[in-house]
Parts: C-alpha cells; structure tokens; sequence
C-alpha cells in the first residue's frame, strides 16, 4: 500500500507545470553561475584584492537582507508573480555589465542590483516550485529543484570558461541574459495557482501568531540549525583546497565532483525520506553523518580517504537540505512558506559568510585538520539541542505517505 501511495505521490510530483518551474530554476541558477567568473573580467583593470571580494561579496548580502522582506509578499502574491520581478530586474541589470570600465562604484552596484534580483527570483521561484507539487512531496519538491541549482552550479564555471574563450565576456553577459529570458519564458508558462491552494490565510497574522506563543531560547535553536549546517558548508567548500594542499594529497577536483554527484543522488533519490518518516528524524540522522563525515576529514592521511570523505560528505548534505528547510516551513506554517524558505536561505548564507570567518580563526589555533573536528563536535552539540528541544513537525504528512 505504502509502495502504491509513493508511486502515486511520484507521479502526481512530475506536472508538465512543476517541470517547467524546474527548469525555469535550473536557467535562472546558470545565468547567474557564469557570475563566479566575473574575477577574471575585473582583472583587467587591475583591481585590488579586497575591491574583488566587496565586488563579488555584495551581491550575496544584498540577496541576504532582501529575502525576508519579498518572502512575506511571495506568500501574499504567489511565487509565479514575484519570481517574474525578481528575473526582470536580473534581465535589466545584466546587460549594464557592457558599460562596466573600471572596479569601481558602478560594478559594485550593478552586482548590488544582480543580488536583490537574485535573492528575490531564487526565493520565490522555489517556492513556486512547491506550491506545484503535492503537499505530502513538499521535501522531495524542495529537494529536486536544489538539484537543478547543484547541476547549474558545477555546469556553470566550466560553460563559462568556453563561453569566454570563443566570444570573450561580452559573450558571457549574454548568454547569461539569454538563460534569464528563457527562464523568465518558462515561468510565464506555468499556471497561476489560486490563492487557497497556496496556502490561503494571511501569512502576517499567522506569522504573528507563531513569534507570540514560541519563546526566543526556541526561536535561537531552530534558527542555529541553518547557520551552523551553512557554517560547516563553508568549512568544506573554502578550505579544503587548502588541506588537499598541506596533505600533498594530489588535486581537489575528485573531492568535489564526487561530493557534488552524492548530494544530487541523496537529494533525487532520498530528498523525500523526511516526508514519509518526519522532519527531525530525517534533520538528526544527516547531521549525525556530517559530523561523522568531519571526523574523517580530520584524520585523512590518503587519497582514498579523501574521495570517501566527499562521498559522505555529499550524501549528508544532499539529505539535510530538504529536510531542514521543510522543517522550517512545518513550523512557521504552510502559508508562510515563501517566509520560510527566504529565511531559511538568509540564515544559510549567513552561516557561510561567518563560517569562512570563524573556522579559518580556528585553523590558525588549532590546525586545518582539527579545524574539521571543531565543526564536528559544534555540529553534534547543535544537532543533540535540536532534537531535544525543536518541536515535532509534519507528522500528519508523514501518516500520509505511510499509507495511513
């Protein structure tokens, strides 16, 4: 019976509109990958070090800071009509990068710009994507339309650097303008869902309603778990070249392709397990093996180990990602889901930013590898309170996909 309701729920996942949001997320995702490689395009110009990071860096801090406040009107309005807002201010600034002669002022607007276009349209273009597929799927929803950004950001660089050789960087700003009309083409082709079925009462009474009656010590450790979980993303992502190098363990390239096709198996294959059998168990047991997973990365001695640390690594994350984030959206309600998922996002990206700050204090103190064995034990502690003290959520979905 179980089996029968999973094939059904299968089905029921993969609309000709839900496919079409996919896609729109995986071109709007690539577009702005082909960004990483704006370093080379400043180059030119000779910029400073630190005018290339405030260039690149504030993109993601005006996506950060406006999330919250477009997740509110994406509950209001829908995904489909914010996500639109979000691409057409994408379509505008882009090509304003042609005029870009210098790093100076008008870069760091343009990429200032690109980032609250970004922050809006990813937020809401998942949260459409959900709210087009069923709700017992909302996981496994979540979890395939992060493959999409997984597949567009390893395609991305590399699409890039083709795109630069054969048509330089103007190339570049145009076929990223061209993969944001198509998504904005796509999106325009899914259907308008009416309000009820998004979730219908209003997200600010409710939203309300959820800060009242939960005490801030709660607020502080559902909230923990994004940033700690995006904290220890960053760890492995910024500093594993550097262990690789200090190991004279050969190339970092196998880590993270192996990592990266573990996460997309895990998300594709496993991104709904938190909705047959709940969020917290599906949150503990992930966590749990990320932790484990930074114990071995800070015992690697071979090459081998190596591969089998990013295998785990990427399998841990593929899971925890669609489990936590529909955690949040559980618990704030699933009318205030555009709200939970851009705060969840923020939260996450926060945890990057003072992560890359924090662990590589700690690297100094205490040595890269046991820098992987601090974010361990800080990721079990964090995991350990959250089991305790988080609230149990989703539990009639879970009833649900077990076939009642």
């Amino acid at each position: 019976m179980a089996e029968k309701n999973s094939s059904n729920n299968f089905t029921k996942l993969w609309t000709r509109d839900f496919v079409l949001g996919v896609s729109a997320y995986f071109f709007l995702f690539l577009s702005v990958s082909l960004f990483f490689l704006l370093p080379l395009f400043l180059k030119q110009f000779g910029p400073r070090d630190s005018q290339v990071g405030l260039i690149m860096g504030i993109h993601s801090i005006t996506a950060i800071l406006i999330r919250p406040f477009f997740g509110r009107l994406i509950d209001r309005q829908g995904g489909k009509r914010i996500s639109l807002i979000g691409i057409a201010i994408l379509i505008l600034s882009v090509p304003l990068f042609h005029l870009v002669k210098d790093s100076g002022a008008f870069p760091v607007f343009l990429r200032a710009l690109t980032g609250i276009g970004w922050g809006i349209s990813m937020t809401a273009t998942i949260t459409m994507c959900t709210d087009l597929a069923p709700v017992q799927s909302m996981a496994r929803s979540i979890g395939i339309v992060g493959v999409a950004g997984l597949i567009a950001n390893a395609v991305g660089p590399s699409l890039g650097e083709e795109i630069i050789r054969r048509f330089s960087f103007s190339g570049l700003f145009n076929f990223s303008l061209a993969f944001l009309m198509l998504s904005l083409t796509l999106v325009m082709m899914t259907r308008e869902l009416p309000k009820e079925d998004r979730g219908g009462k209003s997200s600010a009474e409710a939203a309300i309603r959820i800060w009242k009656s939960t005490s801030w010590l709660l607020l502080i450790v559902i909230g923990s778990m994004p940033i700690i979980h995006g904290s220890v993303r960053g760890a492995i992502i910024y500093f594993m070249p550097l262990l690789v190098k200090v190991l004279n363990l050969g190339r970092v390239g196998p880590f993270f392709i192996i990592f990266s096709a573990a996460a997309i198996l895990s998300r594709f294959k496993l991104g709904g397990l938190s909705d047959c059998y709940g969020r917290k168990k599906v949150v503990f047991i992930s966590a749990l093996i990320i932790s484990f997973n930074l114990l071995l990365i800070s015992r690697i001695e071979s090459f081998d180990l190596l591969l089998v640390t990013g295998f785990i690594g990427g399998l841990g994350q593929g899971l925890i990602f669609p489990a936590l984030s529909t955690y949040l959206v559980d618990f704030m309600g699933r009318e205030n889901k555009g709200l939970a998922i851009s705060l969840y996002n923020s939260l996450f990206d926060v945890g990057m930013g003072l992560g890359s700050m924090f662990y590589g204090w700690v690297s100094e103190l205490v040595g890269i590898k046991q820098m992987y064995l601090v974010a361990g034990i800080l990721l079990f502690v964090a995991n350990l309170i959250f089991s305790l003290k988080a609230p149990e959520t989703g539990k009639l979905i879970a009833e649900n996909c077990q076939g009642g």
